[in-house]
């Protein structure tokens, strides 16, 4: 999935620059009047060859607009438009998840091991921590390089200091070391789980 939204990416950027490049060259071509300068002999049909010229004539721009499908057409390209553009952007900032981690073998070749599987081992791992009740950890980043992701529930009255830092020295010290790897960051995110009001005699 990552290696199809980075080739996506890449098209899209691509084709977006060439037609940036080339229509912000045309307009420059035209609007400082160059082929008349250059005296550059160009087809009566060529756009924008002088500072006066449109883009679209008016006998261009009324020509389907009496139709009844011209319109509805029109709004459903913008609209598919805008939600190409809004899905690529949330894709852009989504975080994706690691499937896998590149693991130092010893022997020079190297081992993957399955994010998931070190997502549940870290996730029980720090559940198992005192003061914690639950546990939601995500492995991103590349897989050379990850990072940890964890939104962890606190019970009522448990010390957020001695929870981060034995999470840092146990559960995630434990994940970096089985990895191999030589740091591992982590995010971590604090919530306090509901509790009802003691009743005090």
């Amino acid at each position: 999935m990552r290696q199809v939204l980075r080739t996506v990416n890449r098209v899209l950027l691509g084709l977006t620059g060439v037609v940036l490049v080339g229509t912000g060259g045309t307009v420059l071509f035209g609007g400082l009047d160059l082929a008349a300068r250059w005296h550059l002999g160009l087809p009566e049909d060529w756009p924008w060859t002088r500072p006066d010229d449109v883009l679209l004539s008016e006998e261009n721009r009324t020509r389907w607009t009496d139709t009844g499908w011209w319109w509805p057409t029109v709004i459903a390209a913008l609209a598919v438009l805008v939600l190409l553009l809004l899905w690529w952007l949330l894709a852009q900032l989504r975080r994706h998840r690691l499937n896998e981690i590149l693991v130092d073998s010893g022997d020079g070749e190297g081992a993957l091991m399955r994010g998931r599987a070190l997502e549940a081992v870290l996730a029980a791992e720090t559940e198992a921590l005192e003061g914690v009740d639950r546990a939601g950890v995500q492995l991103t980043g590349r897989r050379t390089q990850p990072r940890v992701r964890a939104v962890l529930t606190l019970v009522p009255h448990a010390d957020p200091g001695t929870v981060l830092l034995r999470l840092a020295d146990e559960s995630v010290a434990h994940a970096r070391a089985s990895a191999g790897l030589d740091r591992l960051p982590a995010d971590v995110r604090l919530r306090a789980v509901g509790h009802r009001a003691e009743r005090v005699s």
